[in-house]
């Protein structure tokens, strides 16, 4: 049987246009289930505490549980390729950071690469990292401290989040500008690092503000410098690392990735819900708090983030020489 032509032309219409309503329909159904967001780092640490921020900000915005995992170890690659060899049904999403634009380059051998098998959703903020030490080290500011640590080779453990971690290189670029010699020691994630500088087992971190700044303010730890062009409004009696040594700049950065294919509309709805949390004046507040800029934005802004600290990493590292214990 011949069907008239127009009869022809909307059969044909409605089935090229089902996939993408199928899509959409997927899209605002979405979540209908709970969804989880995998942290490459223990508990405790910056990071982690971002993450249940915008966890719960997303569970109240879209009614269903953003459940927190950590996934610690090798510097958040475990963490991200469980993320990358999820399903891509925007159930399982990545708290991205600043060492995933570092491991790029740091490991020779990934199963993965970050740019091409994670989708950028959105950026949430950045921060600066500050230079902490042990009360114990007899030095109040950064010129102190590199005269003390010429005059103590080899006695000063700088203590870092791990191999490659952002602390890591952001002590490895001071290390060369500075020409100073200093044990780095490893932990699994930043919390661990601290918690080791608190005791005085290591003597400086350079690692984010975030995760410092209660023990700054109850003058548990004291900070040298942060580590950004600018000083941080959060702590603004505090230096910054350029001050002393000029063209020293190190930031952190977070947001929230997804494995790539995941659908446009869902990465379109959680960039709306996270930009519409970094508007709140609560969370704004919050992240302030933290010594956090939000990093509002479309998906390709964030893209464009990671590809710049991608490659700006990836000279630091070949600089100095960095490679995983």
């Amino acid at each position: 049987m011949k069907l008239p032509r127009r009869r022809f032309l909307h059969l044909a219409a409605c089935a090229a246009a089902l996939p993408a309503t199928s899509r959409f329909a997927w899209a605002q159904t979405y979540p209908s289930r709970p969804v989880r967001i995998v942290v490459g780092v223990t508990a405790g640490g910056g990071v982690d505490i971002i993450a249940r921020l915008f966890g719960q900000w997303l569970s109240e915005r879209l009614g269903q549980a953003f459940v927190i995992e950590n996934r610690p170890g090798a510097d958040t690659n475990i963490g991200t390729e469980a993320v990358v060899r999820a399903a891509p049904d925007g159930y399982t999403l990545l708290l991205a950071s600043a060492s995933n634009a570092i491991n790029a380059t740091f490991y020779d051998k990934l199963g993965f690469n970050f740019i091409r098998d994670v989708a950028p959703i959105a950026g949430i903020m950045r921060v600066p990292s500050v230079m902490v030490v042990n009360p114990s080290v007899p030095a109040m500011t950064v010129p102190e401290f590199i005269a003390y640590a010429k005059a103590n080779p080899g006695k000063i453990n700088m203590a870092s989040g791990g191999s490659g971690a952002p602390s890591h290189l952001a002590g490895e670029l001071f290390k060369m500008m500075a020409g100073v010699g200093m044990i780095h020691v490893p932990y699994r994630g930043l919390a661990p690092a601290l918690t080791d500088l608190l005791g005085g087992q290591v003597q400086v971190v350079f690692g984010a503000l975030t995760s410092s700044i209660e023990y700054i303010r109850a003058g548990k730890l004291g900070a040298l410098a942060v580590t950004t062009a600018a000083r941080a409004e959060v702590v603004p009696d505090v230096p910054t690392m350029g001050e002393s040594l000029p063209g020293y700049e190190a930031s952190q950065w977070y947001g929230i990735g997804a494995p790539k294919n995941t659908p446009n509309e869902i990465v379109d709805k959680l960039n709306k819900e996270i930009n519409a949390g970094l508007a709140d004046p609560k969370i704004r507040a919050r992240l302030a708090d933290l010594g956090g800029t939000p990093l509002v934005g479309s998906p390709a802004t964030f893209g464009k983030l990671i590809a710049d600290e991608t490659e700006k990493w990836g000279r630091v590292v070949k600089f100095t020489g960095a490679k995983p214990n």
